[in-house]
């Protein structure tokens, strides 16, 4: 790549919560161009075409994405044209430019049907639409090829937003009781980890090529494993710790997901294994216990 303060960063889905955290750390790049909707629009190839012409970056961070997973399947040409199209179109425009495309996929990619961490080089075969949208996205991008780093990422949550800490904390202030599935397992991660990850990638390229000699699908998560039950148990013993105010909730009861109905299956077991990303660009990702102490800190000094 060019020296730190020539090289131009194009962002996408910078109000988001992994784009959010991105827009503080992707400074350290050079400049960075952030568009709103209305100067790029992900459901429109040529505003994609456009703006990627017009503001001719070095690197591309795709950080926008459909995540309506249980809308995704009614949904499901607005989630495959966010999800499946776009990619495609940013991956085509990249590689015209030189450019370095870093894309963000899910666990859902995966059936759940393992009981170990899944590696990058595993089968795939979702079990929802919203899984099927981010694989052709996956798929397209590696199919275009280019510099290209495509990194899964699992329950991702963040201080904004709308994801399940946030919503623990909320029913936690109006309820004594919650009843939380305890039979899918998978690692919490933080938007702000994944974003740390991103500019790890990014730092350790030297080059377009370099970049390219590097591309593929990497996993980055927390490390560690947990089911919903148990992240929202640690959630409110952490928020007590941190004296958060306000919390009525008393007790937390295991459910099975077959008591707790949703418009789209969701797999068992999602966990990911991140040796690629870790042996490959040193990326040391915290216990999923100690990334949420951070971001509860965080939300109790607001």
């Amino acid at each position: 790549m060019q020296p730190a303060a020539k090289i131009r960063v194009l962002l996408t889905g910078s109000t988001g919560q992994v784009g959010f955290k991105l827009l503080s750390r992707l400074d350290r790049l050079g400049e960075v161009f952030a568009p709103v909707r209305s100067q790029l629009d992900l459901a429109q190839a040529e505003s994609i075409r456009y703006a990627i012409r017009s503001f001719q970056p070095h690197v591309i961070v795709n950080a926008a994405a459909y995540t309506a997973v249980d809308r995704a399947e009614t949904q499901k040409y607005e989630a495959m044209q966010i999800n499946g199209e776009a990619p495609r179109i940013l991956a085509e425009e990249a590689k015209r430019h030189q450019a370095i495309l870093v894309h963000y996929s899910t666990d859902y990619v995966f059936d759940g049907s393992r009981a170990s961490p899944y590696t990058e080089n595993e089968p795939t075969s979702p079990v929802n639409q919203y899984g099927k949208s981010k694989l052709a996205g996956e798929k397209n991008i590696l199919r275009i090829g280019g510099a290209h780093f495509i990194l899964r990422t699992s329950w991702v949550y963040a201080p904004r937003g709308s994801n399940f800490l946030l919503k623990m904390l909320q029913l936690g202030g109006q309820r004594e009781s919650l009843r939380v599935v305890s039979d899918q397992i998978g690692t919490p991660t933080p938007a702000s980890v994944v974003a740390d990850a991103t500019l790890a990638v990014l730092q350790h390229c030297t080059s377009f090529q370099h970049a390219r000699n590097l591309s593929g699908i990497y996993h980055a998560t927390c490390r560690g494993e947990t089911s919903w039950f148990e992240f929202a148990r640690t959630i409110f013993f952490q928020a007590r710790q941190n004296r958060v105010a306000g919390l009525r909730v008393r007790e937390v009861f295991p459910i099975s997901t077959a008591e707790y109905p949703t418009p789209c299956q969701r797999p068992k077991y999602s966990v990911l294994c991140c040796r690629k990303i870790r042996e490959t660009f040193s990326f040391h990702a915290p216990e999923w216990q100690q990334a949420l102490a951070t971001v509860i800190r965080k939300l109790h000094q607001k």
